[in-house]
């Protein structure tokens, strides 16, 4: 059986991923089969529509990536393996961000990490009640990739910065009021919808569907998130959260404990420099900065040893604690890479 399957079904291009045993993590044939479908859809006539789902897998649209080749070709040195993954999936992150007709994702239980970089890149993004959107990078020595830090960037305020650091977990309201979301439509409406889509192409029944959004814990935290993450450095931030005597400070910097260092500060720094740039080609630029030094220099191999090869949750950092990391080295992670730069 396919990992994904891409084909047309009437007036729609329709990619399914298909790796329920796996939470429908994305490998790096997935991302090459969605690339090449988007080439072929783009001036197709036929497709007026694209449809991307995840509906064979119960849990989750997207879990994320495949790390374990990573870190198998990683640790024995190679780190090409790695670059080439990451080049490959940023230009179909590109691809699907700059595709020119509606793209239709319908986002159900776990959407993170990679799952972002092909669900919440469309013009039409679907939500549903256990949906449960995040940009967990950080947990295991990474950034915000796949052209999520220009998601981060672009939300309310400095919603962003603790996105981008915490790890926090977003419900189907939440997910909308950042702006990674569009649509609340409850999921056993979905059938009907993929229905009238693939028979009509008319991507407006969408909004003929959607139903108020939920409400969103985050939104209602809005004020003291800007007031906390607004600092120009992670070490701003963490003097702000240390100085704070609030039952949400103290949650915060709880849930950035187990976080790398070195991948907070940087966090910070891309949201930074993606919120300037406001591209998606400027802010996957930067994002293959740090991806393409994550494993010899940064903690990404000892991210995933923890939390998914060994499981012992218990990594051990380059740095003593998110207010221990030099400017040099968050700096060093997004020096140039000249010829070897990202090309899109």
């Amino acid at each position: 059986m396919s990992d994904i399957t891409c084909r047309i079904e009437g007036r729609a291009g329709r990619i399914t991923l298909n790796r329920p045993k796996a939470l429908n993590a994305l490998t790096w044939d997935m991302c090459l089969e969605i690339e090449k479908a988007l080439i072929a859809w783009a001036d197709d006539p036929v497709v007026k529509l694209l449809i991307i789902d995840g509906l064979p897998c119960e849990k989750a649209f997207c879990a994320g990536g495949d790390l374990a080749e990573m870190y198998a070709t990683g640790s024995a040195g190679d780190y090409s393996y790695g670059r080439r993954f990451w080049q490959d999936e940023y230009r179909m992150n590109a691809a699907l961000f700059n595709f020119p007709k509606p793209v239709i994702t319908f986002l159900h239980g776990f959407v993170m990490g990679g799952g972002v970089g092909v669900g919440c890149h469309g013009s039409h993004r679907i939500v549903c009640d256990d949906t449960r959107v995040a940009m967990p990078e950080t947990k295991v020595g990474l950034v915000p990739d796949v052209g999520g830090s220009l998601i981060l960037a672009r939300a309310p305020g400095r919603l962003g910065e603790y996105l981008g650091v915490t790890s926090a977990r977003m419900g189907p309201g939440d997910a909308i009021h950042a702006g990674f979301a569009d649509y609340y439509i409850p999921r056993d409406h979905w059938a009907s919808l993929m229905e009238t889509l693939v028979e009509t192409g008319d991507w407006e029944a969408v909004d003929r569907s959607a139903l108020p959004a939920p409400d969103s814990k985050i939104a209602a935290q809005q004020a003291e998130i800007v007031d906390l993450f607004g600092g120009e450095t992670l070490r701003d931030i963490v003097n702000l959260l240390a100085a704070t005597d609030s039952d949400f400070a103290r949650s915060a910097l709880k849930e950035m404990e187990s976080n790398s260092p070195i991948s907070m500060a940087c966090a910070v720094e891309l949201i930074h420099r993606s919120r300037a740039k406001d591209t998606i080609e400027g802010a996957l630029e930067m994002e293959y900065r740090f991806t393409a030094r994550s494993m010899e220099k940064g903690d990404f191999l000892e991210g995933i040893r923890a939390i998914i090869i060994d499981k012992d949750n218990a990594p051990k950092w380059r740095h003593a604690g998110p207010g221990a990391v030099p400017p040099a080295d968050v700096a060093a992670m997004f020096q140039p890479l000249r010829a070897d730069a990202l090309t899109l």
